[in-house]
């Protein structure tokens, strides 16, 4: 935390001083206004060339104060980006508030496991992880939660990981080009349907005209300040009216190419800057240096092809002003050209268009993994292994506030399956969910809330927190029934990581209990690893047919001074001491 007080402290600073440059700069700006009408004014009073000479230099100096201007707006607008974001990770380590998006538009209640690991939604692991701005940052990763990497992806994830933990200034350099982007899903899709629209190239024709009209406006135009024959004035009127009818006839086309894109060239203009953020930076890991050559494309930087095709799609929107347009194609079939050249740049680049975008994403993703281990020197990459061997010691669930909780060792072998027992509030379903957290961590390259850990990367399958769906007119009972299914038939394909909490709750006591036992039995026989929550002591029995697959666990209860005590301490055995029959006596319930 002390870094980012020191940050802010430090672009606290650097704000107010840019800031004080930028309204000098615009009292000077205005006041070079006020000057160069006022000089134009005597001018034009005296007729002395002198006042037109110094009103074209303020008019200069006013030109050379609006890139200053612009300048410093954009240093402005970064550095303000990084103060707020060093004050939200402060808010956030101090547990004040959570600024992040919570992702929750990616939900999928149907998933293994997002809905039972709150891995979307308020104060979900998404929302504590993220740390992306544009759209394709956060649906990157989105998908990244949602699926299991292969060994070498989590290999060389950890590996990026590591190196971007320590480049703090350029992660958040980079995360505030990506805030000041002020991307969204929209605009993004903009692009992608841009990139997707296939128009054919222009007519030969058409071009052929595109260059023979205004070359024989710009040649009339010379003959008249030569010649000074007024017949020339209606030469270059009826090209003219030709040029706006060659328009014309292309002006649907034009509309179709920029349909659907307005201010994108601002948004592709942000992504050039993230993309040469990247470029211009010295990597060491494998995973970053691999996405850094992919922006490497027909011997030009990716930000160069991107600072290109903004600057088409803004020379494009002069079409949408119908002064501009009417001078500028009317001359030189402005616009045709521009879209010639749009067609050309979507003919060569839009292959690797969205590919220089989805790099974006990866790298936001990886940034927030980094942010993830930086704010948690005490966690650490798990040792990756084929053997099926899955350990962790002082496990604890990354969300929860390090300063309470509660950290226990547990393995997975030699025993590969536990029954886990314990009263109400002992904390089984939290430990369940940090298992079942850990190893979606561990399985993109993440580090894992662990003192150690050692992981055999497996798909995770969850049935924890099943609601009715009355939409499909499902009970509690037969969605999960239904999830059971999706566990079962998951197994089939390969062994996996199983968590199943209370299952078989909708059923009468008997058939819950005979039903939960079948259950264990069906899914170790498929070679899952994992743990099951439950009441009924008679499943613990279960560990005496297979007892080098299964193992008892347990949460215990105390009850000192007249009220519940609960350590939260995984231990061995099943679980003896009762809490609800106390609880409900203390409440005066029974």
């Amino acid at each position: 935390m002390e870094a980012y007080q020191n940050k802010v402290e430090h672009y606290t600073g650097r704000f107010n001083k840019i800031n004080k440059k930028y309204n000098s700069i615009s009292i000077l700006r205005l006041l070079s206004v006020f000057l160069c009408l006022f000089l134009l004014f005597y001018y034009i009073k005296t007729n002395e060339i002198l006042y037109a000479a110094f009103a074209f230099l303020s008019f200069v100096g006013f030109l050379f104060l609006m890139r200053i201007h612009s300048a410093l707006s954009f240093q402005r607008e970064l550095t303000k980006a990084i103060l707020k974001l060093n004050q939200n990770e402060i808010a956030y380590l101090k547990r004040e508030k959570i600024s992040f998006e919570n992702g929750v538009e990616f939900n999928d209640f149907s998933h293994p496991y997002a809905y039972d690991l709150d891995v979307f939604g308020d104060h979900s692991l998404f929302q504590n992880l993220n740390r992306t701005a544009t759209y394709i940052g956060k649906k990157t990763l989105a998908d990244q939660l949602l699926k299991l990497s292969s060994n070498e992806t989590i290999l060389e994830n950890q590996e990026a990981i590591n190196e971007l933990k320590t480049k703090i200034d350029w992660r958040q350099d980079f995360m505030a080009l990506a805030m000041i982007s002020y991307d969204t899903k929209e605009s993004y899709q903009s692009l992608v349907h841009w990139n997707s629209f296939k128009n054919n190239i222009l007519p030969k024709v058409l071009i052929a005209i595109s260059v023979i009209f205004p070359s024989l406006f710009l040649g009339f135009l010379a003959a008249y300040f030569i010649t000074s024959k007024t017949i020339l004035l209606s030469y270059l009127s009826y090209i003219f009216i030709a040029n706006m009818i060659v328009l014309g006839s292309s002006f649907k086309r034009i509309q179709s190419e920029i349909a659907k894109a307005d201010n994108v060239d601002k948004i592709i203009k942000q992504y050039s800057l993230l993309v040469q953020k990247i470029e211009t930076e010295s990597f060491q890991s494998k995973r970053l240096i691999d996405l850094q050559q992919q922006l490497i494309f027909r011997n030009a930087t990716a930000s160069k092809h991107l600072k290109d095709l903004s600057e088409l799609f803004s020379r494009m929107d002069t079409i949408n002003n119908f002064v501009t347009a009417t001078v500028f194609n009317g001359m030189f079939l402005f616009n045709l050209h521009v879209l010639k050249a749009l067609l050309n740049w979507k003919q060569n680049y839009s292959a690797e268009l969205e590919k220089w975008i989805a790099i974006i994403g990866e790298f936001e993703t990886l940034n927030s993994l980094a942010n993830l281990a930086y704010n948690n020197p005490d966690f650490v990459f798990p040792e990756i292994n084929s053997d099926y061997k899955i350990g962790f010691s002082n496990l604890g669930h990354p969300l929860l506030n390090p300063e309470t909780r509660v950290g226990n060792d547990t393995h997975f072998y030699p025993e590969s399956f536990m029954i886990l027992t314990g009263s109400n509030m002992s904390g089984k379903s939290t430990f369940l969910r940090s298992l079942g957290i850990n190893m979606v961590l561990g399985g993109i390259g993440s580090v894992v809330c662990a003192s150690k850990a050692e992981l055999h990367p497996l798909p995770v399958l969850v049935s924890m927190r099943l609601s009715d769906s009355l939409a499909d007119s499902e009970s509690y009972f037969f969605a999960e029934i239904k999830r059971l299914k999706q566990i079962m038939d998951a197994l089939e394909e390969r062994p996996a990581f199983v968590l199943l909490d209370e299952i078989l709750r909708g059923t009468n006591s008997d058939d819950k209990r005979n039903g939960t036992i079948e259950v264990v039995k069906k899914i170790i026989a498929r070679k899952a690893i994992g743990a099951i929550a439950t009441h009924d002591i008679e499943v613990c029995l279960t560990t005496n047919e297979y007892p080098d697959i299964l193992t008892n666990q347990c949460f215990e209860v105390e009850i000192k001074n007249n009220d519940l005590h609960f350590d939260y301490k995984l231990r061995s055995g099943i679980c003896k001491n009762k809490s609800a029959t106390f609880l409900m006596q203390k409440m005066g319930v029974i």
